[in-house]
């Protein structure tokens, strides 16, 4: 399988607070992916510096970051200000970042958030 450096952008998907989704929210992300969409772990350790995150809200930059593979198959987006700033990916190693799946976050509050996968671009 071959590593593909790509542009992830995830909106906020329906919850009870926005019944209809908030495409202005959510995360931008670029990483390694696999020819199949899943992280790829192995390249995005070896090339940690490029694999980066943007979190907007009301389309804005709220922060900017690292994703980071942790321990346990775990991966982090590692903002600056503390691990209240932080979030964990739900079982991001598992995902396919294609478009039209869901992915979960968890946000440094505790706070599950599902996200829509919108788009998936070479970079």
């Amino acid at each position: 399988m071959t590593a593909h450096i790509r542009h992830i952008r995830l909106e906020l998907a329906r919850e009870p607070a926005h019944p209809n989704g908030d495409a202005s929210t959510g995360y931008d992300i670029v990483a390694f992916l696999d020819d199949e969409g899943r992280l790829d772990t192995a390249a995005c350790r070896d090339q940690s510096d490029r694999c980066r995150v943007r979190r907007f809200e009301h389309d804005a930059t709220a922060a900017t970051g690292q994703l980071r593979h942790t321990t346990g198959d775990r991966w982090l987006l590692d903002f600056p200000g503390g691990d209240r700033e932080d979030a964990t990916g739900f079982r991001l190693g598992e995902e396919r970042f294609v478009p039209g799946e869901y992915v979960s976050i968890i946000a440094g509050d505790g706070a599950t958030h599902t996200y829509l996968v919108e788009r998936v671009a070479e970079l």
